[in-house]
């Protein structure tokens, strides 16, 4: 029997089904409020963070989205969630975002870009539920119980937390 021939990666790549990726931190300030940012784009609130650029590690992306939004270059700490939604009519491509530990800052040391935010905000989490994005009001409480208790979580739309 001959060998079989190979599909060539690209080929075989194109073929696949994709995914968009993005990457958030959560990040509280002394009192243990966490921060909340209010893009120029859209109607609702969310983490800091953003879409994964072309070879970008959810780090990477994490660490930069953070610098570029709010001027910070913060050391992450520990995953906390990872979170699975499905496509919607506006983004026709599943999504993953990964929320990383972010640590707390001195909401002093914020440089909000102008250009993308209008506001940022620290607040009690239940305060952010109703500010935050259906998503965003999934992902937060589950968020802050991950960092308390150490165990990253995964969510799925349709999974219970």
């Amino acid at each position: 029997m001959p060998p079989k021939e190979l599909t060539p990666p690209d080929q075989w790549l194109e073929g696949r089904p994709k995914h968009l990726a993005a990457a958030g931190a959560l990040l509280t300030d002394a009192e243990g409020r966490v921060l909340v940012v209010k893009p120029n784009y859209r109607d609702h609130w969310l983490f800091v963070g953003g879409q994964l650029d072309e070879g970008e590690t959810p780090e990477q992306a994490c660490r930069r989205e953070v610098k570029e939004e709010i001027g910070l270059d913060v050391a992450l700490g520990e995953l906390l969630v990872v979170d699975w939604t499905p496509p919607t009519r506006a983004r026709l491509l599943p999504l993953v975002v990964f929320i990383f530990d972010g640590g707390t800052v001195d909401p002093a040391r914020i440089r909000l870009d102008r250009e993308e935010l209008d506001e940022f905000r620290f607040v009690a989490v239940a305060e952010s539920l109703e500010l935050l994005s259906v998503n965003g009001r999934r992902r937060m409480p589950v968020a802050v119980d991950a960092k308390r208790t150490g165990n990253t979580r995964y969510l799925s739309v349709g999974a219970r937390p």
